[in-house]
C-alpha cells in the first residue's frame, strides 16, 4: 500500500527498503540468538529477541497484503512495537554484560534506524 519507500535497484526492479532492511535485520537476530544459545549459554532472553526480532519483517510483509490503510497502519504499528521491543532486549544483553559494545553495538543502531523507519512509515501512511 504504501510507496514510499520503494526504490529501483540496479536492475531495475523495485525494492521495498523498509522490508529488505527488516529482512536483513531478522538474519541478524537469527545469528545472534545461535552464537547466545551456543557461546553464551543464554537462552531466555535469547528466545524472546528472536521472537520480537523476526516478528518485524513478518508484520511489514504482512502489510503489504493489508485489506484497508487502518490495517495497513496497524500492521506496522505491530511491527514497531516488536522493534522497540527488540531494542529493549538487545539494550539488556548489553547493560547485563551478556554482550559486549563490540557485540551489540551495530545491531542495537540498526534496530533504531529501523524504528525510525517504522515511525516514518507511519506518519505517512496515515497523513495519506
Amino acid at each position: 500500500m504504501n510507496n514510499e519507500y520503494l526504490i529501483m535497484n540496479n536492475e531495475g526492479r523495485k525494492v521495498n527498503v523498509l522490508l529488505d532492511k527488516s529482512k536483513l535485520f531478522a538474519i541478524r537476530i537469527i545469528k545472534l540468538y545461535r552464537f547466545l544459545r551456543n557461546e553464551k549459554k543464554e537462552d531466555i532472553i535469547g528466545k524472546q529477541l528472536f521472537r520480537s526480532g523476526t516478528s518485524i519483517g513478518a508484520n511489514i510483509a504482512e502489510s503489504h497484503y493489508a485489506a484497508s490503510k487502518p490495517d495497513f497502519v496497524n500492521k506496522l504499528h505491530i511491527a514497531l512495537k516488536e522493534a522497540s521491543e527488540t531494542e529493549y532486549w538487545l539494550t539488556l544483553l548489553f547493560e547485563s554484560e551478556i554482550l559486549s559494545e563490540q557485540e551489540s553495538a551495530s545491531i542495537i543502531l540498526e534496530c533504531r534506524e529501523l524504528i525510525k523507519l517504522l515511525t516514518a512509515s507511519i506518519k505517512t501512511a496515515k497523513a495519506q
